[in-house]
């Protein structure tokens, strides 16, 4: 996830939040004392079920929701759901919502039919937001999709690692990005990372966003292509480049974004060895099996229908809904944000992720993913279904 730090804003740690640039733009509140998820209303949700309407393709929605069902049969789930703090939402009730929604989203011949089931059988609720009365800070995060080598050369000079073997028993504190890697980001090799190296970007600065994303699909330069996914990280928390930008007067806080902070690195890039080592944590990486990146509960995240939230908080694998504007692009080359209001299942999360008000959406693999990614950045709800007890 990219935590770019936007304003009023805010893949599976990346994991970072599969959103870590866009993600850090947000206000991090700590999560209220109250419970994350209440009851709404007969009244206020009948405010939502007109807006709940069935995606044209309806395949893909039914495929994230197969998804969470593989999630929801694992030991992992029963694990998770014990230690679930609100009251009524269980495992078992999270499954046999999800069994009748995939039969509703399959067999439903129109939106009026499907609301009016909706409307019987289940009831939402609602995130209490990170204020208290619903407002949730909303980003995007993608999968990237660069180019790399299976071998150094003089382009191909910053590699991405693998988790080493004795992570879980490096001293505390762990090392720094910098002391890994050093300020130039080709000092890896003389240091416990020696030996440990996956594959390399030509681009520091991509290597780096392949970290704060958490995973990629790199297009090799001897024609095959290879996927990265999470396989571990040192113990710092995320630190925004973005922000630093900022605070530094390099990027005004209303122009920042994803990609005019890759056109200022472009500019000067000097300036990466002295802004990328401010974020200390580092990502190792495995490689994947080629298919669509996965989120924290171990299962493939859905373009356009998985979400990234704070697991300790929210209920993994439920469905959900989500009611926030989205960028569009227009004929004109432009963009215009457009209130939503979709379906998705809850499948991942991030370490910028944190507390009832924050939501992360999978968008994703590529430049054009990443671009709308980098636009998403406001407020919205949240709201889970499931059916009456």
């Amino acid at each position: 996830m990219l935590d770019l730090a936007l304003p009023s804003v805010t893949v599976a740690d990346m994991v970072e939040p599969p959103g870590a640039l866009a993600a850090e733009l947000a206000p991090n509140p700590e999560a209220p004392a109250e419970l994350p998820l209440r009851l709404l209303s007969a009244a206020a949700a009948e405010r939502v079920w007109p807006t709940l309407t069935l995606p044209d393709d309806r395949q893909p929605l039914l495929q994230a929701i197969n998804h969470s069902f593989t999630y929801l049969a694992t030991p992992k789930a029963d694990e998770d759901y014990q230690q679930y703090p609100v009251p009524g939402i269980t495992r078992d009730r999270v499954w046999h919502s999800l069994q009748r929604l995939r039969q509703l989203v399959a067999n439903s011949p129109s939106d009026q039919a499907f609301q009016a089931a909706l409307r019987r059988e289940f009831v939402l609720y609602t995130s209490v937001g990170s204020d208290g009365d619903g407002t949730v800070a909303y980003t995007g995060y993608f999968e990237p999709q660069y180019r790399a080598s299976t071998v150094p050369t003089a382009e191909y000079r910053y590699p991405l690692y693998r988790r080493p073997p004795t992570l879980d028993t490096w001293p505390q504190p762990h090392p720094t990005r910098l002391d890994l890697e050093g300020a130039d980001g080709l000092a890896g090799s003389q240091g416990p990372l020696a030996g440990l190296e996956l594959v390399w970007l030509a681009s520091r600065l991509e290597a780096f966003l392949v970290q704060v994303q958490g995973s990629a699909k790199l297009q090799l330069t001897n024609g095959q292509t290879m996927s990265v996914g999470y396989a571990g990280r040192t113990e710092y928390p995320y630190t925004s480049i973005g922000r630093a930008l900022v605070n530094d007067g390099k990027i005004a806080l209303e122009n920042l974004s994803l990609p005019n902070l890759i056109a200022y690195f472009e500019a000067h890039p000097e300036d990466l060895d002295q802004y990328l080592p401010q974020n200390e944590r580092f990502i190792f990486f495995r490689e994947g099996s080629g298919g669509p990146p996965t989120g924290s509960l171990s299962v493939p995240v859905t373009a356009g229908y998985s979400i990234a939230t704070d697991k300790s908080l929210l209920p993994p694998g439920a469905i959900a809904a989500i009611q926030v504007p989205l960028p569009q692009p227009t004929a004109e080359g432009t963009w215009s944000y457009q209130p939503t209001t979709r379906l998705v299942l809850d499948q991942d999360t991030g370490g910028a992720i944190l507390g009832p008000g924050r939501v992360d959406l999978f968008v994703g693999t590529g430049p054009q993913a990443g671009e709308l990614a980098g636009r998403i950045n406001t407020s919205g709800r949240l709201y889970y279904l499931l059916l009456r007890p």
